[in-house]
């Protein structure tokens, strides 16, 4: 199965990193965590969520995990982060101490994941008892669940071998409660967020959305003209408002849980 990589920092943040916020608003009003907490960030990428975790929750300390040189550089450049800790490293096997942390989270992630099980055991592993260990992942086994995917669609229709998340099963709510809770965490609580976002036209949304990851490799792969049919293909599915302004929504499932005492 081909790898899905985001290498580009700028390119996620014009397109996944905006969603992201949208989404982390929403999740951070639900765990409505108090000011103060040791933070950790499984696969920050370029820093799109560490950011509000550091604007909104007034971390004692703020750690970010990624594997990504690329996108830890563009993170390390925000302002918001100057204080932070961001280092390259495993999701499943995380390069801290037992306990060290007061909540840890995964915001677009987990299904990334190739083990999402051993992901969840090291954040348990890493959160003091009491502490928090919390996700949110687009519904990747739903249609519309995911930003990308009115493009995902159109390519694989055009034959284009179009890779889901190794772990695109795990994004299931079911799943998801599973996960957490045969790792051991306590007080399970979900909730399906559902975000829109409004871009100026349909090339600002097409830009957004293509600009790295999968999409941008599959694109690539094609010649001008079968990516033009594509984008064409994908335009027709998206109308316009009267303001030539193209809506898009989805939705991500947000869990969290507690780490026994």
């Amino acid at each position: 199965m081909a790898r899905i990589r985001f290498e580009d920092g700028a390119a996620y943040e014009r397109g996944m990193g905006a969603w992201s916020r949208l989404v982390g608003e929403i999740f951070l009003n639900w765990l409505a965590p108090p000011r103060g907490l040791r933070w950790i960030d499984v696969g920050c990428g370029n820093g799109a969520f560490t950011e509000l975790l550091a604007q909104r929750c007034a971390p004692a300390a703020l750690h970010g995990v990624d594997p990504s040189d690329a996108q830890l550089e563009f993170a390390r450049a925000r302002p918001a982060l100057a204080n932070a800790t961001l280092r390259k490293g495993d999701a499943m096997a995380l390069p801290f101490d037992d306990r060290q942390f007061d909540a840890a989270v995964m915001a677009l992630v987990i299904f990334f994941v190739p083990d999402p099980r051993q992901a969840v055991a090291e954040m348990r592993r890493v959160v003091r008892p009491g502490g928090t260990v919390a996700a949110y992942v687009w519904d990747a086994t739903k249609p519309g669940g995911a930003p990308a995917a009115p493009v995902g669609r159109v390519l694989r229709d055009c034959g284009s071998a179009l890779p889901l998340p190794p772990s695109a099963d795990i994004s299931r709510a079911d799943a998801l409660r599973d996960l957490w809770t045969e790792a051991g965490l306590v007080s399970v609580e979900m909730r399906e967020i559902s975000v829109t976002r409004t871009f100026a036209d349909f090339d600002d949304f097409w830009s957004a959305t293509t600009g790295s990851g999968n999409l941008r490799a599959a694109l690539n792969e094609m010649s001008a003209e079968q990516a033009a049919a594509v984008k064409a293909r994908v335009q027709k599915r998206l109308p316009p408002d009267a303001q030539g302004r193209i809506s898009y929504s989805s939705r991500a499932n947000a869990i969290r849980g507690v780490v026994p005492g």
